[in-house]
């Protein structure tokens, strides 16, 4: 008696989709749905319709293009590194030998 196995050839890959790396899927998702609200807001407040896609289309257009360079220039991890690289301290200053 034998048995069949699936082999999962991507368990190790990263997420990509269209180009887009990793958490930069998430970062463009929560983008436009901010967008989608931004729209629902100016709507509601009665600015023109015509007003509304202008502003909503440009924003969505640098949303597009700012995430898709993080994820080209940083790639899959380096936005995350280049963050904490930034929160470690220069120096570490000790007063309390010399008082």
């Amino acid at each position: 008696m034998s048995s069949v196995y699936q082999i999962n050839k991507g368990v190790n890959r990263p997420i990509v989709f269209k180009g887009l790396k990793a958490q930069y899927i998430w970062w463009l998702g929560i983008g436009l749905t901010a967008l989608l609200l931004l729209f629902a807001i100016l709507y509601i407040a009665g600015v023109a319709v015509v007003f509304c896609l202008v502003v909503v289309f440009g924003l969505g257009a640098v949303l597009f293009r700012i995430v898709y360079q993080f994820s080209k220039e940083y790639g899959e991890h380096g936005l995350m590194k280049k963050m904490a690289a930034s929160a470690v301290p220069k120096c570490i200053k000790c007063d309390f030998l010399f008082q």
